[in-house]
Formats: C-alpha cells, sequence, structure tokens
C-alpha cells in the first residue's frame, strides 16, 4: 500500500510531462503539413519521383 504513495505521483508527473511535450509539438508546428512529408519523401531534390529500375525476371528453373 506504501508504494502507491510513490507510484501515483511518478504516474501523474510522466502523464503531465507527455501532455506538456504533446501540447508542445502542436504549438511549434509539427503536425501542420503531413501530406507535403509524405510526398517529399518519393523525390530526390528536384529531379522528381525515384523510379526502380526494371530488372529482369530471375530463372524459375521449371522448363515447358
Amino acid at each position: 500500500m506504501i508504494d502507491f504513495f510513490f507510484l501515483v505521483p511518478i504516474a501523474i508527473g510522466m502523464g503531465l510531462a507527455g501532455l506538456a511535450s504533446f501540447m508542445w509539438t502542436l504549438k511549434s508546428g509539427q503536425y501542420d503539413d503531413l501530406e507535403g512529408a509524405a510526398q517529399r519523401i518519393l523525390f530526390e531534390g528536384h529531379e522528381g519521383p525515384v523510379v526502380e529500375e526494371k530488372r529482369p525476371a530471375p530463372p524459375t528453373g521449371v522448363r515447358t
């Protein structure tokens, strides 16, 4: 029972710290442009979309 006197304030403090950090990310603009970040990873600089090279399919070993 005495453990709760230590654990409850620690849990409340950690919850308040998490809430404070979430509020800080809202105020600093971390969630303003979610679509832009998702599209930005598809491009390398100003060249356009990244296109993978076509490779020939490996032989399957089955003769027809």
